[in-house]
């Protein structure tokens, strides 16, 4: 599109700030009352160099005869509104502050060098120019929404928006789970000649089983979409499978003499039992011992007998993973039969191990796991009472390696690692107001700035900011309605109560 067919949204004025190379401010055309362009809105100026880019930060409306407090004041004691004695409306305007985002010149992105001159003419950007700047994937990109205030769709390439895990940050009711949804059908959807991702949802409401109902043709795939549904009370891990060190990952303070002996006992029972082994045959073996110290033996069985009591535990491991983990298959793991966060701890933990380890060894093919509330699985705090930790931490620096990959759902970004949430190259960023929490995400988002933090107060719900590779600069999109709905659900208190009244 000719540069000069866009619209005309202003002109370049001089201020005792600028322009300079990152900031320009500009008079806006129309009306007092036109709305000419938003806050959050892309636009451009044209030079000889290359388009500039840039983003409207602010918006001011500015009247020359409203400038002294006092004048306004002392008409206003008269009983005559200062618009009847003055031509107030045609000094009326509005004065636009934009941010330099960069220069598009060949082709290409390039860091701002130069300040735009006064007097020039600041336009809408052009869709194409726009999606290119941002990096946007046109032909194969995720089709997540459209970019606040431009009809251009928001396209990001799967690569480079899930290579090198996601985070997805918002308070509660701002539309993450619908997000999440919204990802899960464009993963899905992929047709198989493109290539297909594994997925597995650790489900700890219980949010997405409707998944496990719906008609995925209805989305036009002509490839078969497998969608698998475990509960937590069937989930079980095979004893055998675990060692000394292992198993005291589920436990706390066992010492590493409580762990030699611990490792002796199940050498002996490996040796005896081909068949495999529950931990009662662990616990009898222990009191059998009669090397062990009394102390040591009384711990061990203690330990042994809770693990026994989360009745996750046995000699076969269900599900098996290599039949769980296939291409354009989804495994939604329902925690929502646990009450214990103990238990889901074990569930996360033991599956994330596995899911590295067979990944490395080439087992299983590439998967994204999406854990939902991730803070409660890799909190900042202490490493002892959050026993998926260290596995998450590990799958986060070492996973892309080996495209094993994240996506973290959490309400509360101040209780989640920073260890891990920095790991999260991309970020969507819904609406959040919790000062604490918006401190944690400017410490661990490095590409977000000042400006685009402060408007994360103000996002409408179903709105969010991309951080990261996925897009060159920060960048607000709506997310789109999701096209498979659960049947039945109910998200309004006064409808569920008058369903349940009935």
């Amino acid at each position: 599109m000719d540069e000069v067919s866009l619209q005309r949204l202003g002109t370049v004025v001089s201020t005792d700030k600028g322009p300079n190379v990152m900031e320009f401010s500009f008079v806006t055309e129309g009306g007092a009352n036109d709305i000419v362009t938003r806050r959050g809105e892309f636009v451009s100026v044209v030079t000889d160099s290359g388009t500039v880019i840039a983003r409207v930060q602010d918006l001011v409306q500015t009247n020359r005869y409203y400038q002294q407090a006092e004048a306004v004041r002392e008409y206003q004691s008269r009983g005559e509104p200062l618009r009847s004695i003055f031509p107030t409306d045609r000094w009326q305007y509005t004065i636009a502050r934009a941010r330099v985002l960069g220069l598009w010149s060949d082709e290409k992105r390039l860091r701002p060098y130069f300040a735009v001159s006064p007097g020039a003419v600041v336009r809408r950007t052009d869709d194409d120019v726009l999606s290119s700047f941002l990096s946007l994937d046109v032909d194969d990109g995720l089709l997540l929404g459209k970019l606040s205030n431009h009809d251009l769709e928001f396209t990001p390439n799967m690569t480079r928006l899930l290579s090198k895990h996601l985070a997805i940050l918002a308070m509660s009711g701002a539309g993450k789970s619908y997000f999440v949804s919204v990802l899960l059908e464009e993963i899905l959807s992929r047709p198989k000649d493109k290539g297909r991702l594994a997925v597995v949802v650790i489900d700890v409401h219980g949010e997405y089983t409707y998944l496990k109902n719906v008609d995925f043709t209805s989305l036009g795939i002509t490839d078969d979409v497998e969608v698998e549904h475990i509960r937590g009370s069937h989930f079980q891990i095979a004893t055998r499978s675990l060692s000394a060190e292992a198993l005291a990952s589920f436990v706390s303070d066992m010492s590493t003499v409580q762990q030699r002996d611990l490792r002796r006992v199940l050498t002996e029972i490996q040796q005896d039992s081909k068949e495999g082994y529950s931990l009662i045959d662990i616990m009898d073996y222990v009191r059998e011992d009669e090397t062990i110290s009394k102390n040591t033996k009384d711990a061990l069985l203690g330990w042994l007998m809770n693990l026994e009591n989360t009745n996750l535990f046995g000699k076969e491991a269900s599900p098996q993973t290599e039949s769980v983990i296939r291409p354009g298959k989804l495994t939604l793991i329902d925690l929502s039969d646990f009450i214990s966060l103990r238990k889901k701890q074990i569930v996360v933990a033991n599956l994330v191990s596995e899911l590295l380890f067979k990944r490395r060894q080439g087992r299983i093919p590439p998967f994204l796991i999406v854990l939902e509330e991730a803070h409660q699985f890799c909190p900042e705090s202490r490493q002892e009472i959050a026993l998926p930790k260290s596995r998450i931490e590990t799958i986060a620096r070492e996973g892309r390696k080996f495209f094993a990959l994240l996506c973290l759902v959490s309400q509360r970004p101040v209780k989640l690692s920073t260890t891990v949430l920095s790991q999260c190259t991309n970020q969507a960023i819904l609406r959040c107001t919790n000062p604490y929490d918006l401190e944690h995400i400017g410490r661990s988002s490095e590409g977000i700035d000042k400006s685009s933090l402060e408007a994360i107060t103000t996002l409408e719900v179903g709105e969010a900011l991309f951080v990261g590779e996925a897009v060159s600069v920060p960048s607000f999109v709506k997310i789109r309605k999701r096209h498979l709905n659960p049947e039945g659900e109910t998200r309004d208190l006064l409808r569920a109560i008058q369903k349940a009244d009935k």
